[in-house]
């Protein structure tokens, strides 16, 4: 049976894998999209998301929202730059005319008319910061209690962080609205740096997925993964590229690679050092209530060994 999902997203390199492998798995039936501000403008996250829906043109299109809004400038406070690591705009070097859409559908307002029509049977995914999901619920606040669950990338328990020293880039590039979510009663799971930073794409792991460039996806992947390497490499000395949002992905359709903790979290929204920290307490004696799930393990290699056998699967068959 197939899984509904949305997925909520700032693309970027690794949204658009995430997207482009939800899009391509016929487990999932992806219904809707919904853009958001982060690592790039909303406008700009907007007309990737239709980009990468029109170069993979799948069987079952979903429905795709529109986001306004700045990006997050999280490398003023030390943090790496998105528009660096990602391309000017957003894709690596993927350049895919997009048409105007006819009629902008609001992604909160997307968010809200998808619940309703399918209430208690939709997963939503968080690639990006949470601020959609805080609209949503500001103008429905039966909005969160109407999905089935939510799994959110973002995060970390004790990594520390990779846009300041203590906060992880979705979650310091809106606090408010993650900590409006993540206390929030519904049910949740929070996939962190310290389980995602596990699962690293090398290069000769690249070269044995033996990309069919002239492929819908092969054409995706040519264009984005290669500069991902490169800027990787160039700017943060990484020889590889996270798979941060594969691994969220995979939070949702193998759940069984994963270990995980029912553990209580707050976001820290005023500290000069912390603020988008996400804080834990872990005391023995706590008046805290435990209010999500956190994953805490993955199985690195079977998570590598999926993405290459979807890869090759979807590139062959397009």
């Amino acid at each position: 049976m197939e899984q509904k999902l949305i997925i909520d997203a700032d693309p970027g390199v690794g949204d658009a894998l995430a997207i482009a492998l939800a899009l391509l798995n016929p487990e999932i039936d992806l219904v809707g999209i919904t853009p958001t501000a982060g690592c790039t403008s909303g406008e700009n996250a907007s007309h990737n998301v239709h980009a990468i829906v029109g170069l993979l043109d799948p069987p079952k299109w979903p429905r795709v929202g529109w986001a306004e809004g700045q990006p997050s400038t999280s490398d003023l406070f030390g943090g790496p730059n998105p528009r660096i690591l990602n391309g000017p705009a957003g894709l690596g070097d993927l350049e895919v005319p997009v048409a105007e859409p006819h009629q902008r559908h609001d992604s909160p307002r997307l968010l809200i008319d998808l619940v309703r029509s399918h209430p208690n049977e939709l997963t939503l995914l968080t690639l990006g910061p949470l601020t959609n999901l805080e609209l949503a619920q500001e103008r429905c606040p039966e909005f969160l209690s109407m999905l089935k669950a939510v799994v959110i990338l973002g995060g970390s328990i004790a990594h520390g962080g990779d846009t300041t020293a203590t906060a992880e880039f979705n979650i310091f590039s809106a606090p408010e609205a993650a900590r409006t979510i993540l206390t929030s009663p519904a049910t949740k799971t929070l996939v962190p740096l310290d389980v995602t930073r596990s699962v690293m794409l090398t290069y000769s792991q690249y070269d044995r997925l033996a990309i069919e460039k002239h492929s819908r996806l092969g054409r995706l992947l040519d264009q984005t993964l290669p500069f991902a390497f490169r800027s990787q490499h160039e700017h943060l000395g990484v020889e590889g590229f996270p798979l941060d949002e594969v691994v969220a992905l995979a939070a949702v359709t193998m759940p069984s690679l994963f270990q995980r903790q029912s553990m209580s979290v707050d976001v820290e929204i005023q500290g000069e050092l912390t603020r988008g920290m996400t804080v834990f307490d872990n005391r023995r004696v706590s008046p805290s209530q435990h209010n999500i799930d956190v994953l805490t393990d993955v199985d690195s290699q079977s998570v590598l060994d999926v993405l290459t056998q979807m890869v090759k699967r979807a590139t062959a068959e397009s």
